[in-house]
Formats: structure tokens, sequence, C-alpha cells
């Protein structure tokens, strides 16, 4: 059984990260999204909030566990038998970034390979970050989550239903 890691901090889960996880999981027998406990950035979410919106997406498809980790992915990828780390490439800083991380994981765990998978055309321009500031200034993001993302950032940022899903902005 060929097991891979998808690892992230998915704050939040946008469609072009459900795009990666999908084209991964009908590559790989099992696919364990595993979102990162304590990444070093500020987050919006909680990592049990990550973890459930996460769930919410990607629960229609039986070879996809959720989890969470803190750590090294490598560790993590370990300790749950994965042999892959799958990750998503935007653009060609990505690469850059990705390449440095693939490297030092190889050094660390040479029994791990690390798979890279370009992102859809749709969700080149698309993180998490960018898209946390449009919907807080009440933008259009409609398109680029899930509904049930859509509803908990206007939760978070207490703004009206139609400010997330409004054309323009």
């Amino acid at each position: 059984m060929t097991k891979a890691v998808y690892p992230g901090s998915f704050d939040p889960v946008t469609n072009g990260h459900l795009d990666i996880a999908v084209r991964a999981a009908s590559l790989f027998d099992e696919l364990i999204v595993a979102v990162y406990d304590a990444p070093p950035k500020h987050l919006l979410f909680t990592t049990d909030q990550r973890v459930e919106l996460m769930r919410q997406a990607l629960g229609h498809l039986p070879n996809v566990k959720i989890g969470f980790f803190t750590g090294l992915i490598v560790d993590y990828a370990h300790k749950v038998g994965a042999r892959a780390i799958v990750r998503g490439l935007r653009m060609s800083s990505d690469f850059e970034h990705e390449f440095e991380m693939a490297l030092m994981n190889k050094n660390l765990a040479p029994d791990v390979e690390v798979v890279c998978l370009m992102t859809a055309v749709d969700f080149q321009f698309l993180s998490s970050s960018l898209l946390k500031e449009v919907a807080q200034l009440g933008g259009s993001i409609s398109n680029l989550v899930p509904k049930h993302v859509a509803a908990a950032l206007k939760k978070k940022y207490s703004l009206p239903e139609e400010s997330v899903s409004r054309k323009g902005g």
C-alpha cells in the first residue's frame, strides 16, 4: 500500500489545496492531509478548526484521512508509514522554496520521496494569505473556497453573507 502525506497550514483550505489533494488521492492508495499544528505564522483558524474544515471538504474521499502534526514532516511521514510527501507548485517562486525543502527532507529522510503537483491554472494566483485579505475586505471568494469555508471566513470577519459571494471586489 502506497501512502502519502500532503502537509500544509491550510489556513484556510482553498480550492487550490483541494485540487492538489483530490489529484494526489488518485495517485496513492492512501493520502493523509496533515494540518501543521504550529506553523511560524499568524493563523486565523485554530488547528481543530482547520482540521474540521478540511474534513468537511474531503470527507467524501474514502482513501483520504485528515490529521495534524508538529515538528518535521519527515518524522510525521515515518510515524504514519508514508513513503511520499505531496506538495503543490503554483509558480517559479514556489519551485525554489519547495526545491530547498525537498533537498533538506531528502537529507533527513532518504527513504521519503517528495512529489510535486502543478496547481491547476485557475488557482495559480491563489494563496491563503491573499484569500484572507480579500475576504476581510469584503471581496468575492466564493469561487476560491468551498461554501463552508466561505461561511467560516464570513463568521471570523463578522461580514454579511453577500460580502463573501458577491462579484467584484
